[in-house]
């Protein structure tokens, strides 16, 4: 869905697979573009994140800080117009973790999208670029940037979307299939292509 003018929407999830983590978000919408800004809190640890795409949605740098008892972590994660990537990553203190940070910039070559782990917002930019709150009729394999957390380390990934409803103006959502390795969900999004149920992962709160 393409936004003709500048447009703010702001939502909050609960953790489905881990009910002690809330998750936050501002995601502001323009013509084949988004910037978007959030944090999660959990039992473990708290995060904060930002987002800015170019056209197309394409990521063009995603920035995240994780807190936890005695360490710290923050990653700025880079997708040059070129479409090479590459990272910068910091960690304090001492946690049983994977290093942060982006190992190999070359296994990146062809993605245009990130996606961090855990958190609802993500997943939105392929969504739109596809057309899949409108049209089921669409799947497509994508390559991206998967960041995990906590730890906050950067791995290619693979993932597949494809449309199985289109927009319904009665319930107000669509519905998107998503699978990547041994994971699949059908995930309820709204006209924006934001996610309002994503078994699995997040429940957005109503209100």
């Amino acid at each position: 869905m393409a936004h003709e003018t500048h447009e703010s929407r702001t939502h909050s999830w609960l953790g489905e697979d881990d009910p002690s983590r809330a998750d936050s978000a501002t995601i502001n919408l323009e013509p084949e573009r988004l910037t978007a800004h959030g944090a999660s809190r959990t039992s473990e640890y708290a995060a904060s994140w930002s987002l800015t795409t170019t056209q197309n949605w394409f990521t063009e740098r995603l920035m995240v800080t994780v807190h936890g008892n005695g360490w710290s972590r923050h990653l700025e994660l880079l997708r040059a117009t070129n479409g090479e990537w590459s990272a910068e990553a910091r960690a304090w203190g001492t946690v049983d973790l994977p290093e942060p940070g982006l190992a190999d910039p070359s296994a990146l070559v062809g993605a245009v999208d990130c996606d961090l782990g855990l958190c609802p917002v993500t997943n939105t930019m392929p969504i739109l670029r596809l057309g899949l709150v409108h049209d089921e009729q669409v799947s497509a394999d994508l390559a991206v940037a998967f960041v995990r957390m906590p730890s906050l380390q950067v791995v290619p990934a693979l993932q597949r979307y494809t449309g199985i409803k289109a927009y319904d103006d009665v319930t107000g959502t669509a519905l998107i299939g998503f699978d990547s390795g041994n994971f699949s969900a059908e995930v309820t999004v709204d006209a924006d292509g934001i996610v309002v149920d994503y078994p699995g992962l997040a429940q957005r709160r109503r209100g």
